[in-house]
């Protein structure tokens, strides 16, 4: 409610038009999260203007291990420990943690265990050895976050369990079907010894994001329906677990026709079987805008009725996430970024930049939580 004062007798009364304070909100935190992905881009990956030679791999590893440090301490354990701090310094220890971990992780996949198992060397060819152990990341976007976002913390917050308690049983349990899904459909594709594995990388990156994007539309944009209607508890976590991966299939093969498209057919003849792969880069914009869209815009609509609210959410960040795909490899990958070709007319892989800002929205909005923004904060209108 905002305030208006009468024209003819100067006295404040409450106003019925509901606040647009979000709108401002969202928008100032948007171009502060690309300024700081951009600048943050210039000096780490860049091809041209970064000092390293970090582009793509060893970057794009460290940058999928940092969103899934992120998700065990922000998602999992809802920032156990860190919501003790206050801001700048809560905003800052997040962060450091947080490259703290992925870079360690990333250097000891690739020379610790890279030492021992060629599959993940840090000198393997195009430095597919990073990839690898990244790989693991992929699967872990879905499990982890689906029993946040979709099982809602069952069944340990129904054991009476407290932070961090919830999150450190989630990640431990949560991990043995990670790792049942990279073994068996992950690590075969990029392996050095597998001749015969269920599918390409590029299929497993298209079809397992599918379901990512699925997990954070359902449980995220759609506030967990359908799978709320089946009652709750462990009925629920069925349902999530099951529908998930049903309809993140299924999107699957309505979103590599789509990519199709917006690639255009002299790109998907150049670019081959690699084209089973876009549907994670269009999932990726998608993903992006989700997130982005409940943090920094609050999740709007949330006025209407339920499925008015849900339906134009999921439409909006759809449309945005299409206009994002197509702005970014037809320009901003190759003028802004610095990017090299993949085809005709596409430069880049979105599955790097894309995430990198998926990363400092979560570093941004939800670690800082939008610092120096108080004043147009819609809680504050």
């Amino acid at each position: 409610m905002t305030a208006t004062v009468d024209a003819a007798t100067g006295s404040g009364t409450p106003s019925r038009l509901p606040s647009r304070r979000w709108i401002p909100f969202g928008a100032a935190n948007l171009v502060i999260v690309l300024v700081l992905a951009l600048a943050s881009w210039y000096l780490l990956a860049d091809p041209v203007t970064s000092p390293w030679n970090f582009y793509p791999l060893p970057f794009n590893a460290a940058l999928f291990w940092a969103i899934l440090f992120v998700v065990f301490i922000g998602f999992n354990c809802e920032f156990a420990g860190f919501d003790r701090l206050q801001q700048p310094a809560r905003g800052i220890a997040i962060t450091a943690a947080t490259a703290v971990f992925s870079v360690a992780v990333t250097w000891l996949l690739a020379n610790g265990i890279g030492s021992l198992y060629p599959d993940f060397a840090a000198d393997r060819a195009g430095g597919l050895g990073y990839f690898a152990g990244a790989l693991f990341v992929l699967f872990g976007f879905g499990t982890w976050v689906m029993v946040v976002l979709n099982w809602q913390h069952w069944p340990w917050t129904a054991m009476g369990m407290k932070q961090p308690l919830v999150g450190l049983c989630e990640i431990a349990f949560v991990a043995v079907p990670t790792l049942a899904l990279y073994f068996v459909f992950g690590l075969p594709s990029v392996s050095l010894s597998a001749t015969d594995p269920l599918m390409t990388v590029d299929t497993v990156l298209g079809w397992f994001y599918c379901v990512v994007v699925v997990v954070i539309l359902t449980g995220q944009t759609l506030d967990n329906w359908p799978w709320r209607q089946f009652g709750g508890g462990g009925k629920t976590a069925l349902a999530a677990t099951v529908g998930n991966f049903v309809l993140g299939t299924g999107l699957y093969f309505v979103a590599l026709p789509v990519a199709k498209v917006l690639l255009g057919s002299a790109a998907v003849t150049e670019l081959g079987g690699v084209v089973h792969q876009f549907p994670a880069q269009l999932g990726v914009c998608w993903a992006f805008w989700m997130i982005f869209w409940a943090n920094a815009f609050g999740n709007k609509p949330t006025g209407f009725g339920d499925g008015v609210n849900l339906l134009v959410r999921g439409v909006l960040t759809f449309v945005l996430a299409v206009a994002t795909f197509l702005f970014y490899y037809r320009f901003a990958a190759e003028h802004i970024l610095h990017e090299p070709a993949v085809a005709d007319g596409l430069h880049g892989n979105a599955l790097g930049f894309v995430d990198w800002a998926v990363l400092w929205t979560l570093f941004y909005v939800v670690g800082f939580q939008s610092l120096g923004l108080g004043r147009l904060k819609p809680e504050s209108a």
